[in-house]
């Protein structure tokens, strides 16, 4: 499968190459036909998008050698995410028209579309000329309670572009609504005294309450050497 477009391939890539080992070959040839017909009228991406799962499954996708904390591939995507992703990627517009586009799909999806969306944005920054234009969504996910956008929005697109203060909101979010800190992008690279006084602030409510602290969080703890005595 080649998912066409320019820039940076090694999402696009990766992704096809776990496709071909999950996607039975009608399931193949419908996605390279879509792509194909995206790349040719950026408006067939509404209707291939909507059944994408239909078509070629909603499974959980082996990322194999592909994975890669990078470009956020890894665990957690799912064949129809991947699918829909190579869907965007094949779209032939770029900057504010691009931005227009994922976020009709995002607003008239449902969860697995705005996750696709979501996970898209990376690639579609560093090869579409996204820029800050798919940042509105991130902010969007990050405000409701649904950890699997969520996760998505902390993956490397949110992760360059979120603001400090915005970051470590998005860090305590996944702590309080039990997404993975290790499926949060850059979290060691963008952690800084402000956001390890939060955390330890959150151990020592959770001490204080009787309550078990996750084990995440104490790796964080333990790996950023922050005390878990309150620093109120």
């Amino acid at each position: 499968m080649n998912p066409g477009g320019d820039g940076p391939r090694s999402l696009p890539d990766a992704l096809a190459g776990a496709l071909d080992r999950a996607l039975a070959p009608d399931a193949a040839a419908w996605l390279e036909q879509a792509c194909a017909a995206v790349r040719c009228e950026p408006g067939e991406v509404e209707g291939t998008f909507a059944v994408a799962a239909r078509r070629c499954g909603r499974g959980a996708l082996d990322a194999g050698a592909g994975a890669d904390a990078g470009t956020g591939l890894g665990a957690g995507w799912s064949v129809d995410d991947a699918a829909r992703v190579l869907l965007l990627a094949a779209l032939p517009v770029r900057g504010a028209a691009l931005a227009a586009v994922v976020s009709r799909l995002y607003r008239i999806g449902g969860g697995p579309e705005r996750r696709a969306v979501l996970r898209s944005l990376s690639l579609l920054e560093a090869a579409g000329d996204l820029g800050d234009l798919g940042l509105p969504l991130v902010e969007d996910a990050l405000r409701c309670n649904d950890p699997r956008l969520i996760a998505a929005a902390v993956g490397p697109y949110g992760a360059r572009r979120l603001g400090a203060h915005a970051f470590r909101q998005a860090v305590l979010k996944c702590v309080f609504v039990g997404v993975p800190l290790d499926l949060v992008a850059a979290l060691d690279a963008r952690a800084d005294a402000e956001l390890d006084r939060m955390m330890a602030d959150f151990a020592a409510e959770r001490r204080a309450a009787g309550r078990a602290l996750p084990p995440d969080v104490a790796a964080y703890l333990h790996t950023h050497r922050v005390s878990t005595e309150a620093t109120a």
